[in-house]
């Protein structure tokens, strides 16, 4: 009984450990919609982006979109997504 005691607690300080090891994804901000909104709006001049410019864009896109809490400008951050991929956001 107690070994089972002491392993539980191994591995809960062994889960700790590594989630808080785990690289975390940076927050929104406010560079992510511009970025986002201006690689869509070089799409829509007819620029063609490289694969790495429309990952990055994307990449912007989504995070600024997880970030706003106002309908209007998810709705411009979805358009933005399917200007640059091509394809519509899936949540």
């Amino acid at each position: 009984m107690r070994a089972r005691t002491v392993l539980g607690i191994a591995l809960a300080i062994g889960a700790l450990v590594v989630s808080t090891l785990a690289p975390l994804e940076a927050p929104a901000s406010t560079a992510d919609g511009y970025a986002c909104l201006a690689a869509a709006q070089r799409v829509d001049d007819g620029e063609v982006l490289t694969e790495a410019e429309k990952k990055d864009a994307h990449g912007a896109c989504s995070k600024a979109l997880s970030a706003t809490a106002s309908p209007m400008q998810k709705y411009q951050f979805e358009e933005a997504i399917f200007a640059i991929t091509g394809k519509r956001h899936e949540y």
